[in-house]
């Protein structure tokens, strides 16, 4: 009797050891739960500090409708409606992250520091200023690392207390250091030129994320890019006569042979990086090759095939994208349905999109490895 009750201890004792090994890595507190989402980034994911920060007049048209169109307002989204940062929020029960700049606002369950255009290199070592390839804001990564750092330091006092909260947190260092490649390739800079910011881009963001780990974050989620050769813009600003310039999928392939080397140069660094926190989880989340399952999947997914590669905003062409008439300027139209495309504005995605990305990344196979554990029942449909 005594051995057999030994034994059913022995088999309780090694599936609680299971459980705790491969559901959840080592996160403490609250059974892997998230209180809060931080969340550094660009137009990716800016729920709003652009406009906040924008002198009047600028960047007017995201301000306006059509930008917010499917949720009946503009909210300085770069989008139709939702980003994939607030379909995760969602479904971790968490609201949606009120931007930074915003007044007035509560940031119990987080804060978001992104901002559309950012870089993730400071633009003046970059661009050298030069004013012809200069982005349009100057909130670089490590600036966005400074906010987060001030308002962690405001809000929680110690760092004791900043520990504790980043316990229970997530922190998403990106999407960043796509505008890095954008500024330079619109700025005519040669394929072996936009190559040499490659290492630079990836410390830059490999070292925002030693520093989030260094305060205390125990859940880290770093993105890699898009395959930008993809991307109505790109495709439309770097088309080419040649046939063999694009692949089955009617993408440029030198474009996603780049943004192939810079995820695999980042993939690299995250591991190094996990080699040097062991007791962290630290994710990355794969953009490229989610995006291209959406485009394979498109029509399952509910989307029109033969507009994958067009933008739902803008006015004309065989893209429907003219970089001298952005969506929301006098020329453009939005589509009736932006459910049906991928693409909003020929650069940003629309609210379906974004939704089909964020349920194949974090309920998917493309957050490696998992490290989040979401309520029951969330983001299933």
């Amino acid at each position: 009797m005594a051995s057999s009750a030994a034994f059913f201890l022995l088999v309780v004792a090694a599936l609680l050891l299971h459980f705790h090994c491969c559901h959840g890595q080592g996160i403490a507190g609250n059974g892997g739960a998230v209180a809060a989402i931080y969340s550094l980034g660009d137009s990716i994911t800016d729920t709003g500090n652009l406009i906040k920060e924008a002198p009047p007049g600028a960047f007017e048209t995201i301000k306006h409708l059509p930008y917010g169109v499917t949720l009946g307002y503009p909210t300085g989204r770069c989008s139709d409606g939702l980003l994939m940062i607030d379909f995760l929020a969602q479904d971790m029960g968490l609201p949606f992250l009120n931007p930074y700049l915003a007044k007035n606002r509560s940031f119990d369950h987080g804060a978001n520091f992104a901002v559309a255009g950012a870089t993730a290199m400071d633009p003046a070592d970059q661009f050298n200023g030069s004013s012809s390839s200069m982005p349009f804001t100057v909130n670089s990564l490590k600036l966005q690392l400074r906010w987060f750092m001030n308002f962690m330091k405001s809000s929680f006092g110690t760092d004791q207390e900043i520990r504790k909260r980043l316990q229970s947190s997530l922190v998403m260092v990106g999407e960043i250091g796509g505008n890095d490649y954008n500024f330079a390739f619109f700025g005519n800079k040669s394929m072996r030129e936009v190559e040499k910011l490659v290492p630079g881009v990836v410390k830059t963001i490999i070292d925002a994320a030693k520093e989030v780990l260094e305060m205390g974050a125990s859940k880290v989620i770093v993105p890699g890019n898009f395959p930008i050769g993809c991307i109505p813009g790109y495709l439309t600003s770097m088309a080419s006569s040649e046939p063999s310039a694009y692949d089955s999928m009617g993408c440029l392939k030198e474009l996603n042979l780049f943004a192939a080397k810079h995820n695999s140069k980042l993939q690299r660094a995250i591991a190094d990086l996990r080699a040097s926190y062991p007791d962290t989880s630290i994710a990355y989340a794969d953009y490229f090759n989610s995006f291209f399952s959406l485009l394979k999947g498109a029509t399952e997914l509910g989307f029109d095939a033969s507009s994958t590669h067009k933008a739902c905003c803008g006015a004309g062409g065989k893209y429907n994208y003219d970089e001298t008439k952005m969506c929301g300027v006098e020329g453009t139209t939005a589509c009736t349905d932006p459910s049906a495309y991928v693409s909003w504005d020929g650069i940003h995605m629309t609210q379906a999109a974004y939704k089909a990305m964020s349920r194949l990344i974090y309920h998917g196979r493309y957050l490696q490895p998992q490290i989040l554990n979401f309520p029951e029942g969330n983001g299933q449909t």
